[in-house]
């Protein structure tokens, strides 16, 4: 139940994203795009899910350290992290937050394949920046070529309309062979499940998660960031695809929301400068991002420690650590609150 249910809030987060951009450029409505995005994301999952699922069961920690009460464990912290985002309409990494939940449970246990873990780490800092790039390179080349004068033509519209759909259910279905492993690895690797069972299930799951709770994260990636062309939607959908869609073959986990977020972050600083970079919005992403991953791994570290290792010293290190943290916020919060107000109090004196 706990490995399904983070399957369907990894459909909300991940897979629904895939086609924000034919939503956001007005070709696609909201649920039409959520019902073909649930589709091509199940294909995925079960025609290509199992390289990433032997990943996330025992490439990162020994497949033997998945005991039932582990793997429920793991799961729970992933999808609490996750549906927490989805609440708020964050897109977030869903290979970033079930790789942090196993990280968190190999740390009690001191098995954490150090080697493969920094392998995956480097494909998270290298394919968002890549793609980021790449989309300022493809708009820039756009603003050279002619092409907005046949956008603008009528004629041009259905062809590219059905180019850029096409697009975003490819990424979808990329969505599909790379993130449903973040649901069911952990119950492949304790045996609850066989591989071909579970990305079945977790591909169903995942589908009824993009069609049911993605509303809030499509608006996000389609309307909130930049407003795109067609064609330079068609440019970040492929990009990101085929990126990882390679990646899934060779069974590495890669954060598609990252990627396909800081395509359209890309496209909006080649179009309007420094200024994207400012949005709310943008900042709020890149937090999000930066702490999921270490939220999800707490999260399980914690638990395990009390339920299954029953040691509680660790417990208190953190809370203490949590306390100092939060406390030295709040400190800066009031002192530059204070500084802020000073020099309007003499003046109005």
């Amino acid at each position: 139940m706990i490995g399904l249910f983070f399957a369907v809030n990894i459909g909300a987060s991940g897979a629904a994203a895939s086609m924000g951009i034919s939503y956001g450029a007005g070709v696609v409505k909201k649920q039409l795009a959520l019902f073909l995005c649930g589709i091509a994301v199940f294909l995925g999952a079960w025609l290509g899910g199992g390289e990433v699922v032997k990943t996330i069961g025992g490439g990162i920690v020994p497949s033997s350290t998945f005991t039932n009460a582990i793997a429920l464990i793991v799961l729970a912290s992933a999808a609490m992290s996750l549906f927490l985002a989805n609440i708020f309409g964050i897109p977030l990494s869903t290979s970033e937050v079930a790789v942090g939940a196993v990280v968190g449970a190999g740390i009690v246990y001191q098995s954490v394949f150090v080697g493969k873990l920094l392998w995956i780490m480097v494909f998270w800092l290298l394919t968002p920046i890549a793609a980021f790039v790449l989309a300022i390179l493809a708009a820039n080349f756009l603003k050279i070529k002619p092409i907005k004068k046949i956008v603008e033509k009528p004629k041009a519209g259905p062809l590219l309309a059905v180019l850029v759909v096409l697009m975003g259910l490819f990424e979808a279905f990329s969505a599909g062979m790379n993130n449903v492993a973040n649901a069911v690895g952990p119950l492949v690797a304790a045996s609850l499940m066989s591989k071909e069972t579970a990305v079945l299930w977790g591909g169903l799951a995942v589908a009824l998660g993009a069609f049911l709770l993605g509303h809030r994260v499509i608006e996000t990636n389609g309307k909130k960031i930049t407003k795109l062309r067609l064609e330079e939607g068609c440019i970040i959908s492929g990009t990101g695809a085929s990126i990882v869609t390679a990646a899934s073959l060779f069974g590495i986990p890669v954060p598609l929301t990252q990627i396909t977020t800081s395509s359209i972050i890309g496209i909006g600083f080649a179009k309007y400068g420094k200024s994207v970079l400012k949005k709310g919005i943008v900042v709020q992403l890149l937090t999000v991002w930066i702490v999921s991953p270490v939220i999800s791994m707490v999260l399980s570290y914690t638990i395990i420690q009390l339920v299954i290792v029953r040691n509680f010293y660790p417990i208190i290190v953190m809370a203490g650590v949590l306390i100092s943290v939060f406390g030295v916020l709040f400190l800066m919060k009031r002192t530059s609150s204070a500084s802020i107000g000073a020099p309007t109090d003499i003046a109005n004196k």
